[in-house]
């Protein structure tokens, strides 16, 4: 418990330097400027908008410095996150930039975090889990607080039919960042999960959740907890149920 604590604490203080770095003026902006501004995009509410803006800071940061590998991971990262999202009109296109980015990352840096967790999404957005498990499961070896390393293993873990083990991985996700404004995403798969599982209880305060927290996200937009739920004949989501929210 303990340990669990410390690591929220390290989450939000992140989150905050964040926002204090972007917000520092500068007449010429560099690279690591850019990514900064780019991480405080995506720490706001989740929009298609929000996205566009997130990859232009990415863009700049990488025309900045093009050997930065933190820069094309982030860059390719996010083109995967608003394809898993449908936040784009061109996610086929952004997945064949994400890849290019990933290989260019990884070939820089073979055990660099950052490149690992992009190779993880672009997997995960391709619906191809087995090889996105050990990119995620590398994050984490790295850095065990890892909100979105944990929450995708989780997520990975249901696609591979093992929903007993990405359950608890889907909790801490949660408990470590509480205050993501993504966090829909999470508690709406935390939801299915446990409709999976046929604990109907915990399922509708998930999914509840879910929607008060993030309504803009396609995931919580897909589901209405009360219609899917019904204590005599509980609608238990499937594999494609899961892949048509993203």
């Amino acid at each position: 418990m303990e340990n669990e604590i410390t690591s929220r604490i390290a989450v939000a203080l992140n989150a905050e330097l964040i926002g204090v770095e972007a917000a520092r003026p500068t007449e010429h902006p560099d690279a690591l400027h850019y990514l900064m501004l780019g991480r405080e995009a995506l720490w706001k509410s989740p929009t298609a908008e929000s996205y566009a803006e997130a990859v232009g800071f990415f863009e700049r940061a990488v025309m900045l410095e093009p050997a930065s590998v933190e820069a094309r991971s982030l860059l390719a990262g996010t083109l995967s996150a608003r394809a898993i999202f449908n936040f784009t009109g061109s996610a086929a296109a952004d997945l064949v930039r994400a890849e290019t980015l990933v290989g260019q990352a990884l070939a820089a840096s073979p055990l660099n975090p950052s490149a690992h967790h992009a190779k993880g999404q672009l997997l995960y957005a391709q619906h191809r889990c087995d090889g996105a498990i050990p990119e995620f499961e590398t994050v984490i070896a790295f850095n065990p607080n890892s909100a979105w390393a944990l929450a995708l293993l989780g997520c990975c873990k249901f696609y591979v039919g093992s929903s007993e083990e990405g359950l608890p991985l889907l909790e801490q996700a949660v408990r470590l960042s509480p205050r993501d404004p993504q966090i829909g995403y999470l508690t709406v798969r935390l939801g299915l999960l446990y409709l999976l599982l046929s604990r109907i209880d915990e399922a509708i305060i998930w999914l509840s959740k879910a929607r008060s927290t993030a309504p803009a996200l396609p995931p919580c937009t897909s589901f209405s907890p009360r219609p899917m739920v019904s204590r005599a004949k509980p609608s238990v989501p499937t594999a494609s149920s899961w892949k048509s929210a993203g």
